[in-house]
């Protein structure tokens, strides 16, 4: 597996050309792969904590953001997680939510977290430990379900 280096950021540190990367990954994953046009920028960047992965030649092949407790969610919650498509298949995405939860733990101890995630990752965000809240429901024409995984 190749070697990653694992960056977190506040907005305020991220450079012009990390939020370029950011946002390109994202848009490529989000919106061009899985064909949903939908407003990437909603405003919470801004106040999120940004967790870079990226490999020896510096590019950005996975990422994820952190938002406070009363955000989106009543707990901590974590959102936005990709890994490009070249990244995939080497348990990637795995290790970035682990250390999104290790980052909630250390920021909001004892509050949990939440995700609104893709209903076809329910299988991947029990195996972490989060259960599921409630019924599917649409957002941007992608089925997604609320979870949580208690402190």
């Amino acid at each position: 597996m190749s070697d990653y280096d694992w960056s977190w950021r506040d907005f305020s540190e991220l450079s012009g050309p990390e939020v370029y990367a950011v946002l390109a990954l994202r848009a490529s994953i989000f919106v061009v792969e899985q064909h949903c046009p939908y407003p990437d920028a909603d405003g919470l960047d801004l106040d999120a904590r940004h967790l870079l992965v990226t490999d020896a030649r510096q590019h950005l092949c996975a990422y994820l953001r952190l938002l406070a407790p009363d955000v989106r969610f009543p707990t901590p919650s974590i959102g936005r997680v990709v890994v490009a498509a070249e990244h995939r298949g080497q348990a990637l995405g795995r290790r970035l939510m682990e250390a999104g939860m290790a980052e909630c733990r250390r920021l909001w101890p004892g509050a949990g977290m939440s995700v609104g995630a893709q209903a076809h990752l329910e299988r991947f965000y029990q195996s972490l430990g989060f259960r599921t809240l409630g019924p599917p429901y649409d957002e941007d024409g992608i089925p997604h379900i609320d979870m949580r995984c208690e402190a």
